[in-house]
């Protein structure tokens, strides 16, 4: 499985990364607008450069989750983890619900809101390029190093290695290692990356790892409670129809009983004349 190494000493917020992705994926120029709290990600700019607290950039993208709370949420499919590494998007299939958008817990997703037919926008990892043997584009346009593309073990060995070897000037993690269930992108960093949505806005375990207790007792569930109505279908539809059947065999008594008083009262008004 394919990563990215992010060592985010070494990034210098140039942003060269953004403008070679934004060509890449022929995307239209950003649309101005006022910032407020916003991370500079947009339909129209699928990676950005974040400026830290403390001083310093980190790049902030699509983290491409090994179990992706996005690809869970999607109704129709149009979102799928491949084994390379990449979580891919499949327009054509999107209904437009924006459930992934919710279940991003670092808020990745974006959507077209100026389009008339609007669809999501996320990084795709450059599976093009993935696919070909090549890196994705902004980890090519780097200059600084700050980006490494390789097989995900590799680079956690990597990042473990250079954290050891200059304890002074990182911390002794590896975002992405753990977070969330584990990334495809990681993060090597000399403070906290809080500003990327973690680690103090989520923990180490996956989305799934909290749905799945419930959602694999739903077959189990539905099959109960479908039992429960048949069922109970069964039992109302025999008893109409037996209370169907009593009226049916009462019905005759009746009509002969009334038969014999109209006949009777005949009799008595022939006598009285």
């Amino acid at each position: 499985m394919k990563a990215i190494l992010v060592d985010v000493t070494k990034c210098t917020g140039c942003e060269q990364c953004v403008a070679a992705c934004q060509k890449a994926h022929h995307l239209e120029p950003e649309i101005p607008v006022r910032k407020l709290s916003r991370d500079g990600l947009s339909s129209r700019r699928l990676t950005t450069v974040v400026a830290l607290p403390a001083g310093g950039f980190a790049k902030k993208q699509c983290l491409h989750c090994l179990e992706p709370g996005c690809v869970d949420a999607c109704l129709v499919g149009a979102i799928q983890k491949t084994s390379a590494g990449p979580v891919i998007y499949d327009r054509s299939k999107c209904i437009g619900c924006r459930y992934c958008m919710l279940a991003c817990p670092v808020s990745i997703p974006r959507y077209e809101w100026e389009a008339t037919i609007p669809y999501m926008q996320k990084c795709d990892f450059c599976q093009d390029r993935v696919t070909q043997g090549q890196s994705p584009i902004c980890v090519g346009t780097c200059k600084n190093g700050a980006l490494t593309f390789g097989d995900r073990d590799e680079l956690l060995a990597l990042a473990h290695a250079t954290v050891r070897r200059e304890p002074d000037k990182y911390l002794d993690h590896v975002y992405g290692e753990k977070e969330l269930g584990g990334s495809s992108v990681l993060y090597i960093t000399k403070e906290p990356l809080d500003v990327l949505g973690w680690p103090s806005q989520v923990g180490q375990r996956s989305l799934a790892s909290f749905t799945w207790p419930v959602m694999s007792k739903t077959p189990v569930v539905a099959a109960g409670v479908a039992t429960f109505l048949i069922g109970t279908h069964f039992i109302i539809k025999r008893r109409m129809e037996i209370e169907a059947a009593q009226h049916r065999e009462q019905s005759p008594e009746t009509e002969s009983t009334e038969d014999d008083s109209a006949e009777n009262t005949e009799d008595e008004g022939g006598a009285e004349s």
